[in-house]
């Protein structure tokens, strides 16, 4: 069993909460724990009109251990309270922690089913709740499934994905297939507590590309997610009843090989009776890891909603120094797309922490390589702009940036002289003086019919959100000096500035937060 008491658990909590409070790098309008370790997003939904976040949570310090879940709750998506831990561990099968999972609606009675931890294997438990979910009761059947299908060699065995469908509760579990690939584990239950195995849903090819590639698979895939696209209901109206015309379904993952968080990916296709038949396999962000363990949930007015975890990406005794570590990202809308992929935007609700708007007048920018002055600086800032680049031009958007140009985030975009494709690219090389975090630049393709680009730029101090039409990508970033300046730099050919509105924005906590328990 894990320790109770961690080696780096030296800093008390009053201390911890103002190291994490005082850390000029900690996001101000996106959620963070109140101190401690945060990772994957659980059990997120709208329960009786209060939208409620469950995240994978260390209030010890900010390192992975014990890990239990917190819990936050808002009316609005974006202004949080606190509240006090849903899950510890116990005695019993989640003794050494409560991994992730999922809330669903029992017949009136909320309802967790996570990953158990015990001496180094995870199994399905649950947990039913209070009508206001903040008590939790673990059950007595505890692990609900006694161990992972027989006679397979596994990689893991963790996290949930579980819906009601026509009679029947049906649940996914993360896993992978030693020597073949990550894969999806189906099961099937009248109750929630007594699972029959039905088999595989899909098994990946592990050997197929190469580890370093962006769309690699992995060999265990984490946090599994299945919804119907464009429809978002899990149920009988949606999984599991196939037309011919219907929007298709969408498997999403996290790709994780031996230890190793990768990126998140989605497959489209069709699932129908105890399998799933993928058309295509996507990117779902193009910053990797740093958009991981994405969790969604259909909201009361009919959107399907996505949060995922932004990890860090300086080092672990950076981190334990600040007293904090992870990033949940915005919660995203997330839609189907004209070619059957998904489209991605901030829920409206960001709009209002929006103060102090600045518009920079249209233009046209030639090429040069000469940075222009916008007017805009901050380090929390809402960036939209209506961009038409010619072909072969190449426009760079710099965030974050310090007066004498030594550190610069560059967020650029580029319009292919073939076709209607581009590329965005986040350009880290310059975001930090410390050599000690992480600048791999991040990219990925972009439609850009007629050279028209709509882009969503969200900066909050370390955390950064982009949206192309619809194709995201996020990162953290680790600034030193503290610069705010804004610029924008044809490098090559020439871009219309159709408008470029900004905003300050504010911050969505107010005073000191309770460090639970």
């Amino acid at each position: 069993m894990t320790e109770l008491t961690h080696p780096l658990a030296t800093v008390p909590r009053d201390e911890l909460v103002a190291r994490a409070e005082a850390d000029p790098l900690r996001p101000r309008f996106h959620f963070v724990s109140p101190a401690g370790w945060l990772n994957d997003p659980n059990g997120v939904c709208q329960w009786n009109g209060v939208y409620h976040l469950f995240y994978q949570y260390n209030p010890e310090g900010a390192f992975h251990h014990r890990i239990q879940w917190g819990h936050a709750t808002s009316t609005d998506l974006i202004t949080w309270t606190d509240q006090p831990i849903a899950l510890e561990p116990s005695a019993g099968p989640d003794a050494d922690g409560c991994w992730s999972g999922v809330l669903v609606n029992d017949g009136g009675t909320p309802t967790l089913v996570y990953s158990g931890r015990l001496d180094e294997r995870e199994l399905p438990c649950v947990a039913v709740g209070s009508a206001d979910l903040m008590t939790w009761s673990k059950v007595p059947e505890n692990p609900v499934i006694a161990a992972p299908p027989a006679g397979v060699d596994i990689t893991a065995y963790r996290d949930h994905c579980v819906w009601r469908e026509g009679t029947v509760w049906r649940q996914l579990v993360g896993s992978g297939i030693r020597g073949r690939g990550g894969t999806a584990f189906l099961y099937e239950s009248s109750d929630l507590r007594t699972w029959t195995y039905i088999g595989p849903l899909f098994i990946g090819d592990a050997s197929q590309g190469d580890p370093a590639d962006t769309d690699w698979t992995g060999t265990m895939w984490e946090c599994v997610d299945l919804f119907r696209a464009g429809e978002g209901a899990l149920g009988p109206a949606s999984l599991g009843s196939v037309q011919p015309d219907e929007d298709p379904d969408v498997l999403v993952f996290s790709a994780w090989d031996d230890g190793d968080t990768r990126h998140p990916l989605y497959w489209t296709g069709r699932y129908s009776g105890d399998t799933f038949e993928p058309a295509a396999l996507h990117r779902l962000d193009y910053g990797g890891r740093f958009f991981y363990a994405p969790q969604s949930f259909e909201d009361e007015s009919g959107r399907r909603i996505m949060f995922g975890w932004m990890q860090e990406g300086r080092s672990d005794a950076a981190m334990v120094e600040a007293g904090w570590s992870g990033v949940m990202s915005l919660p995203r809308v997330t839609t189907l797309a004209d070619d059957g992929s998904l489209g991605f935007a901030p829920v409206p609700e960001v709009e209002k922490l929006r103060r102090n708007r600045v518009s920079v007048p249209g233009k046209r920018l030639i090429g040069g390589g000469t940075p222009v002055e916008t007017g805009v600086s901050g380090n929390q800032l809402d960036l939209e702009l209506d961009v038409q680049l010619a072909p072969g031009s190449v426009l760079q958007l710099g965030v974050l940036g310090s007066g004498d140009g030594a550190e610069e985030t560059v967020i650029e975009l580029s319009c292919s002289l073939e076709d209607e494709n581009g590329t965005l690219r986040l350009d880290r090389t310059r975001s930090s003086l410390d050599p000690g975090v992480d600048v791999e630049g991040k990219s990925g393709p972009v439609p850009m019919p007629a050279g028209r680009v709509c882009l969503r730029v969200l900066v909050d101090r370390s955390a950064v959100e982009i949206f192309a039409n619809g194709k995201p990508l996020t990162a953290r970033v680790y600034p030193t000096l503290g610069g705010e300046r804004v610029t924008l730099t044809v490098e090559e050919g020439a871009v219309t500035l159709a408008s470029f509105d900004a905003w300050t924005m504010a911050d969505s906590w107010g005073g000191p937060r309770p460090l639970f328990p």
